[in-house]
């Protein structure tokens, strides 16, 4: 098994919780190579795949995060990621790289709901989709997993997140 030595931070979380701006605002700040991967741009456009039990992104988030990082890239790979279906392949990820970051965005439907109003793609999708999706304190119960609580700013979270990183 491979072992990197760059930084694995991954940010999970419901849908409109922060995570891709968060991730967004992390590489703007830092000087540092950065890669984001993006679960649902690898699921739903480059795969074209609904969210199933054993589907091929987890391969592919798999490859392409192990193909950054074995180029010297730092890694943020971002999504909802949901513990039931992501938890085997995110620990294999974790395993892999001792300098990993797991952060989990725990937001409330009612302030998810709030913040994916003022997204560009507020109109791919609505309440609807996003309550059958939305699962409370989704946390993959790892002890060094960092909670970020509805209440922090986006700078606050990116200031905390460069900090533990030192990205």
């Amino acid at each position: 098994m491979t072992h990197y030595t760059n930084r694995l931070i991954i940010l999970r979380g419901n849908s409109g919780s922060g995570k891709s701006t968060i991730a967004k605002k992390l590489r703007e700040r830092s000087t540092r190579k950065i890669a984001i991967v993006e679960q649902d741009y690898l699921r739903r456009f480059i795969l074209k795949e609904k969210e199933v039990d054993d589907g091929d992104n987890l391969e592919l988030i798999r490859q392409t995060v192990e193909f950054a990082l074995g180029r010297n890239y730092h890694v943020i790979l971002e999504g909802i990621l949901g513990a039931r279906r992501y938890r085997k392949m995110l620990m294999g990820l974790i395993n892999q790289c001792p300098k990993h970051f797991v952060y989990y965005f725990d937001v409330s439907f009612k302030e998810s709901l709030k913040r994916h109003a003022t997204k560009l793609n507020a109109s791919d999708f609505g309440a609807a989709e996003m309550r059958s999706w939305y699962t409370r304190h989704d946390k993959l119960g790892l002890k060094e997993e960092r909670i970020i609580p509805e209440k922090n700013t986006v700078a606050d979270t990116v200031k905390k997140i460069l900090q533990d990183t030192g990205l």
